[in-house]
């Protein structure tokens, strides 16, 4: 057994049991969350803005976690929105056959959106992650709707009625199934929407901007699809008459002049 003084010499010392290191280099881990009323991204630039005014040239920063992840994704949401869009409005063109009848259910939907955002600011909520995922589930039941009273529009029409009669005759078909779907949906997001305990506010976004939402959807949109159905479908067909409308076009009668046999 040797002594461990004839080794080494040893000397009490103040410091971190570890250090943390990111991408090899030694670093400093700040976590924080932003101030009520704020964003996340708008703490993130506040870091950026406070860093490059106090940090000095050779000391660099970057973000690590939630942080990290929230920046790569920063962006792309509009892209990704659009692409969704323009896929769906080819699958419906196909299903219509028609360029115009797609519209009349797109156009619908803005309605609903609408009324998510005006319930997330009575509340004085953020559009954080959980209102982005309640409002793609809302856009898929609004447009649903608008789908129903398209489909029905479009079936009378090609028995021949005029696209106005055939708009309204949708629209009277399916308001008592669109009436019953809705208002169960909605219902059953109420106590989501009024959540409590651990974990709530996620809950309370999500269920605000559902219910909201569904519910311009279900006071408004189905007042505006038969509207938009009669203007893209004139629009598309300037010419489109009613069954028992006829058109008369006047020809020049042509009399033999004198002496002309």
């Amino acid at each position: 057994m040797v002594p461990l003084s004839t080794l080494v010499s040893t000397r009490p010392t103040i410091g971190p049991d570890y250090t943390n290191r990111f991408n090899l280099y030694r670093a400093a881990q700040v976590i924080g969350s932003a101030a009520p009323g704020y964003s996340s991204g708008q703490a993130q630039a506040a870091l950026v803005e406070v860093a490059h005014d106090t940090l000095s040239p050779e000391i660099g920063f970057d973000w690590a976690d939630l942080s990290f992840q929230e920046n790569r994704a920063s962006g792309k949401a509009g892209p990704i929105f659009a692409l969704s869009l323009l896929v769906v409005f080819l699958i419906l063109a196909a299903l219509y056959e028609s360029w115009t009848l797609p519209f009349s259910v797109l156009l619908s939907v803005p309605i609903a959106v609408f009324g998510a955002f005006a319930g997330l600011y009575l509340r004085r909520f953020d559009f954080d992650v959980y209102g982005q995922i309640g409002l793609i589930m809302l856009i898929g039941l609004a447009a649903k709707n608008a789908i129903l009273i398209v489909e029905f529009a479009r079936d009378e029409m090609a028995k021949g009625r005029d696209v106005i009669d055939a708009a309204l005759e949708g629209a009277k078909l399916r308001l008592r199934p669109i009436l019953m779907t809705s208002l169960a949906f909605i219902l059953g997001c109420l106590p989501l929407m009024m959540a409590s305990g651990s974990g709530a506010a996620g809950r309370q976004i999500l269920g605000t901007v559902v219910v909201t939402g569904m519910l311009a959807a279900t006071a408004l949109a189905i007042l505006v699809i038969p509207v938009l159905i009669v203007l893209f479908e004139r629009s598309s067909s300037p010419a489109r008459r009613g069954p028992g409308k006829s058109a008369h076009v006047a020809m020049p009668s042509l009399v033999p002049a004198k002496g002309v046999d």
